[in-house]
């Protein structure tokens, strides 16, 4: 198991990080026209007893020329590394939101590995920051590798395999109902909720007004801001190419990744929750947290939605509405499935890097502790009475988060689910500790990913 564990992506991790290389410096914008013109004007002064007056303040459009429309390797690599370092500037500006309190960085904060800073179920926004949201911060983090959204992913190398069907995957957010950062960016800034601004028109006017006006106009020309869609397409851009810088995003420089590198070693502990996080009769962790994907790094994720069947949470403010209920896939906030029965109650599953640092789990962030999480996934059927209210009769409230008893049939059963009220467990509380173990050295910043390994 010791030797499995630590080959496991070892070849795909050399080769990915290999790939990694260096922007190169921007060439120099083409000056060869002024300096023509200039040389020409000055002529004309000197031959011209009379030379027209002296040209008026340099317009935005002058200053600002279009971005050239073909260019070599060097240049698209250097344009690339400014649109993203742009993107680090809006996503901690604050006047993107309604409020002018509230940024990208505020609910995904770069100290908390872009997820939540604190341990609110759901965070405050709207246009006086008194707004409650309806589902828990997820993490920026390892998105690059999350399949566009199918009701019908078909996970086989064979091409025409269609028997390996895994039914809803992929999409960025909770519900998988977007496929890219740039659109995934759009949510939050328009959610009233949230950012809460009122229509695209208002934030590009509010970007239009900050310091970073002129550093997209450099980087997009000074026509940028003649249409709304086109300044707010910039912006957008720029986010979602920050959110693809390896070095921030997903490095991959966990202790499990040093193990695999041959750096340092798991200890028994972690070694023993790694072995019961794959084994399909224990924790079967696995089954959604794939160690790997063939020719990626270890994503510890499938990219699935799944019904878990969590409990209520009673911090939601919309919860206190009995007739409210969020299930994912078929609603409310995603529109295109509400006809689809099948997937209500539906939600990705996310990567399992950086969880050991996470204080909100799951989509309605009913749980704050890791622990708690891995106790709940084998007690959940075994001993529902721990997790779920009691109805005025004395029965358990199972499942109280769906809205019809017909819902409950989307719940997944598969180990560690299962079993009957009073049976035993599947983990034991030393192996919960074993897994949770192990979990924990899924967490970036144990050493330096982008040093190769000694010889």
């Amino acid at each position: 198991m010791v030797a499995t564990l630590l080959a496991i992506g070892i070849s795909g991790a050399l080769a990915l990080w290999g790939e990694r290389s260096q922007g190169a410096t921007t060439p120099p914008p083409d000056t060869s026209s002024a300096t023509s013109s200039a040389t020409s004007s000055a002529t004309s002064s000197a031959a011209d007893p009379d030379p027209a007056p002296a040209a008026g303040p340099q317009s935005v459009y002058e200053k600002f020329p279009e971005p050239p429309a073909t260019y070599d390797r060097a240049y698209a690599r250097q344009r690339a590394a400014d649109i993203a370092n742009l993107g680090a500037l809006l996503f901690k500006d604050k006047t993107l939101s309604a409020s002018g309190q509230q940024s990208c960085a505020t609910c995904h904060s770069p100290e908390h590995h872009y997820g939540p800073p604190n341990d609110l179920s759901v965070q405050l926004g709207g246009p006086d920051m008194k707004h409650s949201g309806v589902r828990a911060v997820p993490s920026l983090m390892y998105l690059q590798t999350v399949p566009n959204f199918d009701e019908h992913f078909v996970d086989s190398e064979e091409e025409g395999d269609n028997t390996t069907d895994a039914g809803p995957t992929g999409g960025l957010t909770w519900d998988g109902r977007v496929d890219h950062a740039g659109a995934q960016a759009r949510i939050p800034l328009l959610d009233p909720q949230e950012m809460a601004n009122s229509d695209i028109a208002s934030i590009v006017e509010n970007v239009r007004k900050s310091a970073n006006a002129d550093k997209i106009r450099a980087l997009f020309g000074g026509h940028v801001f003649d249409t709304d869609e086109k300044a707010f397409h910039a912006i957008t851009q720029a986010l979602e190419y920050y959110q693809n810088d390896a070095k921030l995003f997903f490095p991959f420089s966990s202790k499990y990744d040093a193990a695999v590198r041959g750096l340092t070693k798991l200890n028994d502990q972690e070694l023993r929750g790694a072995k019961l996080f794959e084994a399909a009769d224990k924790g079967n962790c696995a089954s959604c947290h794939r160690f790997a994907v063939p020719g990626q790094l270890p994503i510890f994720n499938d990219f699935g939605l799944i019904g878990l069947g969590l409990p209520r949470n009673p911090a939601i403010a919309a919860n206190k509405n009995p007739a409210y209920f969020d299930e994912g896939l078929c609603g409310p906030l995603r529109k295109d499935l509400t006809d689809h029965p099948e997937y209500c109650g539906l939600f990705r599953s996310p990567t399992l890097r950086n969880v050991g640092t996470r204080k909100v789990f799951f989509h309605n962030g009913v749980f704050h502790d890791l622990r708690q999480v891995v106790e709940w996934y084998v007690t959940r059927d075994t001993n529902p009475e721990k997790w779920y209210p009691r109805n005025a009769d004395g029965s358990i409230a199972k499942f109280n988060d769906l809205s019809a008893a017909s819902m409950h049939e989307n719940v997944n059963m598969d180990p560690p689910f299962g079993g009957k009220p009073g049976d035993k467990p599947t983990l034991t509380p030393a192996e919960i500790d074993d897994v949770v173990a192990f979990l924990n050295t899924l967490t970036d910043g144990y050493y330096d990913s982008g040093k190769p390994p000694a010889p």
